[in-house]
């Protein structure tokens, strides 16, 4: 399914993020645990997720910002995901970068990491690791090295464009952990974090849309100026380098099950 990730409202109250997703014809939000919906705040959560559902939209996940750099701190972002009705977490593998840290470092977040996916997987979740810039995840050998380490069957990875890489070398991250990938943040950075449209960096999305997996959820994510007015014809854009003519993944796939990028 398609979605938005609240992050891209940042500063819009829950309501306006339902509608505006609603309107744009998206169907799930992934809400965001440092605005929307703050750990230490499950009665927050459970309206948030509430609302959604109301206006027939499905809760993606969680978009937590726990780094795995506290095993205690796990508790309250399990409790906000659950009182959501999140299926998953989003969690940040630290925040040190993988050529820097320490096997200490290293052997630390993969503890915090085990908790939470404990945890969490007593309640049916899944924890997936956001591919990000100074953390653990910021190549694809830390990241599945980190997978390792963690060794639980409900950690996953999420995946996104890494900054300043050219289309074919971001599409080969992409490649590298198509196996962990359950969720995708769909935005398009050119160079460094200058926010463009997605049709700027469209044979990027067609190539990494050749690549996904039917089923799998991919969340638009930091439209340029934060303008909620881009985000319904960001979310047509989406559909269309997906090859999607209405929200939902479409039913003509190639072989290994995969979607077939529009010609």
């Amino acid at each position: 399914m398609i979605g938005l990730c609240s992050v891209t409202m940042r500063r819009h109250p829950v309501p306006d993020v339902v509608a505006v997703a609603a309107a744009a014809g998206l169907t799930a939000i992934e809400w965001a645990g440092d605005h929307h919906v703050p750990p230490s705040d499950p009665a927050a959560a459970a309206a948030a997720g509430a609302r959604t559902r109301d206006a027939g939209l499905t809760v993606a996940a969680y978009g937590s910002y726990f780094r795995c750099d506290d095993p205690l701190a796990a508790t309250g972002t399990v409790a906000a995901a659950v009182a959501l009705g999140a299926p998953r977490i989003r969690v940040w593998a630290g925040a040190t970068g993988s050529a820097n840290a320490s096997p200490q470092q290293r052997a630390a977040v993969a503890a915090a990491a085990r908790r939470i996916c404990d945890e969490a997987g007593g309640h049916g979740l899944t924890v997936a690791f956001e591919c990000h810039r100074d953390t653990l995840t910021d190549t694809p050998a830390s990241a599945l090295a980190l997978l390792a380490a963690v060794d639980r069957s409900n950690a996953a990875m999420y995946w996104q464009p890494p900054n300043d890489l050219p289309d074919a070398a971001a599409v080969g991250t992409l490649e590298a952990l198509l196996p962990h990938v359950v969720a995708v943040h769909a935005f398009s950075w050119w160079p460094g974090t200058r926010r463009l449209r997605l049709a700027e960096r469209e044979d990027l999305w067609r190539a990494a849309a050749a690549l996904l997996p039917s089923g799998i959820d991919v969340l638009l994510e930091f439209v340029p100026g934060d303008d909620p007015a881009l985000i319904t014809p960001e979310a047509t854009a989406l559909r269309r380098i997906l090859g999607l003519a209405q929200p939902g993944f479409r039913t003509d796939r190639g072989a290994a099950g995969r979607v077939r990028p529009p010609s």
